[in-house]
Formats: structure tokens, sequence, C-alpha cells
């Protein structure tokens, strides 16, 4: 157990690590699916291991361990009573930061969902008449588009259909839910966040490879969301998924390129790398048991 309980936090570090990578090199859909995958997976193993490492903290409370050691069974304690401290105060922090995570999704759902109050239930695209451009897409069933008139009149025609296109990508491929599975993950475990920042950068890629496939002109799409940004400028909604959003720079130059391979091989040993965390907690909990057996007979 003393190696396994341990593993997923240090595979924690290296998905982190190999998360930009991929997220450069690797098609956008396909990288976001794995690296959002490996980050559920990981982050649950985390918390697992979190809860095993607990239980130096039990002493003679369970009465599985209380009954052993008054019939005389020694027990050696699984990890440390330090370290079972510091697990429990990091369990009640994961806590505390994944109840405020969800609290903000709820949030940012409620306040999305209000922008569509009113509107037929056909109705995909909202256009608010506001001298701030803006453009994001707003999940839900049915997921609606919002323009405001200044996006829409700082773009020609073939430009708006890629805003347009880019919008519909992240509604169609669920966008908004990789990007809140993946952040649950990063609140439970912290050291996931580049993972949590690769992912929400190749949705918005995903989005610009889509647009540039429909309109058929990437240095179009290129074009629009330049201008898009510009038009923008600094200010941020910081709950939508914005077509000026995440790393406009990047996103720009990736379209002046072909687009990037699937690299399947590099996707299928990521996914492995999150999946090996899963099958450690699971086998530190073998052990546990195992030990804990042992002392009742």
């Amino acid at each position: 157990m003393t190696f396994d309980v341990y593993a997923p936090l240090a595979l924690s570090l290296l998905l982190s690590a190999v998360a930009p990578v991929l997220a450069r090199r690797a098609a956008p859909a396909l990288a976001a699916r794995v690296l959002a995958s490996a980050a559920v997976l990981t982050a649950a193993a985390t918390t697992w291991s979190l809860l095993l490492l607990t239980t130096a903290l039990l002493g003679d409370a369970p009465p599985v361990i209380r009954e052993a050691r008054e019939d005389g069974h020694p027990l050696t304690d699984p990890v440390p009573t330090v370290i079972g401290l510091a697990a429990c105060l990091a369990l009640a922090a994961v806590a505390v930061r994944v109840h405020r995570a969800v609290r903000a999704e709820r949030c940012t759902r409620r306040a999305l969902r209000r922008l569509g109050a009113g509107q037929p239930a056909d109705t995909e695209l909202i256009v608010a008449a506001s001298e701030v451009p803006r453009a994001f897409a707003i999940p839900g069933r049915p997921g609606r588009i919002l323009v405001t008139s200044a996006m829409l009149n700082a773009l020609g025609p073939a430009e708006r259909r890629v805003l347009l296109a880019h919008e519909r990508a992240h509604l169609t491929h669920r966008h908004g839910l990789l990007v809140s599975a993946v952040t649950l993950a990063a609140a439970a475990d912290p050291l996931l966040e580049p993972v949590r920042a690769a992912v929400a950068f190749l949705v918005e890629r995903w989005a610009d490879e889509r647009a540039a496939a429909v309109v058929g002109d990437r240095r179009v799409t290129a074009r629009a969301l330049a201008r898009a940004a510009l038009s923008a400028g600094r200010a941020r909604v910081g709950c939508a998924l914005q077509f000026t959003d995440r790393a406009v720079t990047r996103r720009i130059a990736a379209l002046q390129t072909n687009p990037p391979p699937r690299l399947w091989s590099a996707a299928l040993a990521v996914l492995a790398l999150g999946t090996l965390p899963a099958l450690l907690a699971a086998d530190a909990t073998g052990d546990l048991l195992h030990l804990l057996s042992g002392a009742l007979h």
C-alpha cells in the first residue's frame, strides 16, 4: 500500500506536465477528450487515496481495529499518523474546493439560462443590442448562441459564418460539459490545474477547427478570430465559451498552418496515464483490507 497510495499524487504532476505538450501537438478534439477523461480518473483516484491515508487517524475508533487489538492481534498502522493528519486536512480542503466549484457552476448555468429566458423554444441565435462586442454559446436544451450587435457589425458576412460555426461547435460537441468536468477534477486535485487550462484552450481550438471546416477557409477563420478579438478588447465574461477567449494569438497561429495530426499513440498513452492512478488506488484499497483482515485472524 505504501507506494500505491501515494502514486496518484505523483501521477497528477506527470499528467499536468504532459497536458500542455499534447495540447500543442495533437488534434484538439482528441486531446480535449483524452485529457478530460484522464483528469477525472486521476482526481477520483487522488481523492480516494486521501481517504485511505486518513485511516491513520482512526486509531482505536473503528470496531474492526478496536476488536483486533482487544483480542491481542497486532495491527500495524498503514501510514504514519502525521501523514494521516495531513491527508485529513487535505481532504477537508478538497471538500471545500469542490463545493465552491459546484456552486460556481450552478451560478454560471443560472446566469446563462436567464440570458435566453423568454425566447421561443426553437430560437438558436439571440442578437442583443449592445455596444460591447460579445459572442458566446449558452449550453442547455436547447443550446443557444448569443451575439451582440456590436460584434456582428465588426465582422463581414464570411466572418459571421465563422463565428456562428464556432459557437455551434461548442453546443454540438458539449464543450461545456468537458470544461465543467475538468474544472471539478482540478478542484478536487489542484495539481491538475494545468490540465484544466489545457482543456479550456483545446475546446476553443476544437471549435476553431470545426468553423474552418464549415467555412472551408482557414485564413478567413483566422481573420474572423483576429478581428473579433480586436473588437472585444481586454474585457472578459468569465463564465461563458467565448469566441475571443483563451489564447487568441496561439489560436490564430494554429489556423495559419495545417490541422494538427491525431497522434493516437500519444493520446492512448495519456489515457493510460490517467487510468493508472485509479488502478493503483484500487490496489492500495486491497492492501488495506488485507491488512485489516490479517489483524483479525
